[in-house]
């Protein structure tokens, strides 16, 4: 079905230009990624590979790729939610020890430490147009799912 493919490498092209931003931010604006921002960072690429691969195969795998998607996105909203309840309560740590340890020793962490590497505070709000990095996630999680559970 050539509106599933397309659908697919929509998302797919979304996911990788918010990769895009979340680097601009980074080196840019010198925004420092947490072990939080990482992890959703991990769920775009997720979400991407998802939907690319799914984009060639056959078009009764839709189904199970729009889902495999959904699911992704929806472990996106909790990660971004997750990182929300952080910063609106300061004194609870991110896990910011052993999250960023174990995240920071993942082969991809240090193949491309720019965009996999966590350095910063999840506590830190760091705005961007009036909203926080994960309430920006949030969002965005949340239409992705919303799009690919119509698909489903």
């Amino acid at each position: 079905m050539k509106s599933s493919k397309s659908l697919f490498l929509s998302v797919a092209l979304l996911c990788i230009a918010l990769l895009g931003v979340a680097l601009y931010l980074q080196i840019v604006e010198e925004m420092m990624p947490c072990p939080l921002c990482i992890i959703q960072r991990y769920i775009f690429v997720v979400i991407a590979i998802i939907c690319i691969i799914f984009a060639f195969l056959p078009p009764g795998s839709a189904k199970l790729g729009a889902g495999l998607g959904t699911l992704a996105a929806l472990g996106g909203i909790a990660t971004a939610g997750w990182h929300l309840w952080v910063q609106a309560h300061p004194g609870t740590s991110c896990g910011i020890d052993p999250l960023e340890t174990s995240l920071n020793t993942i082969p991809t962490a240090t193949l491309f430490p720019t965009l996999f590497k966590a350095d910063g505070l999840c506590a830190n709000p760091y705005p961007f147009l009036g909203l926080s990095i994960p309430q920006w996630s949030l969002i965005w999680f949340a239409i992705i799912a919303i799009v690919l559970v119509r698909r489903v």
